[in-house]
């Protein structure tokens, strides 16, 4: 007997992870848009996100949050993170006990700096909760390119079997315990990721792009274990192969915004030009206040921060770093 998974949110990645669940379950996907929702069904097509990619013909598409979540034996939640809370409370009166709910955000909320996982372990106490998350670029792994994934959970039977919803083709899926270096390393890799892409828009070269990507695992892993991460976790697929994808892909938001920050566009102009968020915007703002609270050094993530709020161009970004005293490697900065 196929399991039932209902999933909230028609984006990119939502819609990919949808598709590929419909291979192994029944699977409906719930989208605002109603135009999405027809072409889901009539089309089995998302052009507004995924271009000229055909999904799983049996992925059926709803408008309506109760239908899509009342008989679901799995919640999925592939809502941006600023918005995770308002639509999971719209949900919350369907959802039947004990379902397990996966978040595939890679973001913090602003409000309350706390992970996707922490929201809605608030909401829906008792549920098992977990996440879905790697280095997963959407347009490659829906047109069937190899990928690999981590289901991260603290219950790894349930993870087990959610392995069998998830795993198809050659989308492979791994297990681990470890929720809170999961989550954060494919947080705060975004950020890193803004930083690569200002790099790579003003010219600033291949080793520049080396050293922003290595010292930046270094900075994500200082903050990632001091808030409760395993170190080893942070070399993982969740952590340096996230980072590796998300920094070196032209289909990475983040990345992208920080590209065209470095051929010198304004943030206003390149945010109102995307069909998606780039979590590492607002991301960098929760960050830098996580990293006076727990006293980490993190400048790369300063130096993003001061660019995306505080009008510093990307060489005055740069030569903050230069700045900075350069250490044992193991050190900070």
């Amino acid at each position: 007997m196929k399991l039932k998974v209902g999933l909230l949110g028609g984006g990119s990645w939502g819609t990919t992870v949808a598709s590929l669940a419909a291979k192994n379950a029944d699977v409906t996907i719930w989208a605002r848009d109603k135009n999405t929702v027809n072409e889901i069904n009539t089309q089995h097509t998302n052009n507004k996100y995924l271009p000229d990619a055909k999904l799983t013909r049996s992925l059926i598409a709803n408008e309506e949050i109760e239908a899509t979540v009342k008989n679901a034996d799995v919640i999925v939640m592939g809502i941006p993170s600023q918005h995770m809370r308002s639509v999971l409370e719209k949900a919350k009166p369907f959802i039947r006990p004990w379902v397990p709910i996966l978040s595939l955000s890679k973001g913090i909320e602003m409000t309350t700096k706390m992970r996707m996982t922490e929201v809605i372990e608030e909401l829906m106490p008792g549920h098992p909760v977990g996440l879905l998350t790697g280095p997963n670029l959407a347009k490659e792994i829906i047109k069937g390119q190899a990928a690999a994934s981590v289901i991260a959970m603290v219950d790894t039977t349930i993870a087990k079997a959610l392995q069998k919803v998830f795993q198809t083709g050659l989308f492979r899926v791994y297990t681990n315990d470890d929720v809170i270096g999961c989550e954060l390393g494919g947080t705060l890799k975004n950020i890193i990721a803004i930083a690569t892409g200002m790099g790579d828009g003003a010219n600033a070269g291949e080793n520049t792009r080396a050293a922003i990507i290595t010292r930046g695992l270094a900075e994500l892993t200082r903050l990632g274990v001091a808030l409760g991460g395993r170190q080893e976790t942070f070399a993982g697929l969740t952590g340096m192969g996230d980072l590796v994808a998300t920094c070196s892909s032209s289909k990475s938001r983040n990345r992208t915004v920080g590209f065209q920050l470095g051929q010198g566009k304004k943030l206003e102009e390149i945010i109102a030009g995307m069909n998606e968020v780039a979590e590492g915007v607002k991301t960098t703002k929760v960050v830098m206040e996580v990293t006076k609270q727990y006293n980490v050094e993190m400048p790369i993530t300063e130096e993003v921060y001061k660019v995306l709020y505080e009008g510093n161009t990307v060489f005055d970004a740069f030569k903050g770093l230069l700045r900075k005293e350069a250490g044992s490697e193991r050190d900070a900065g």
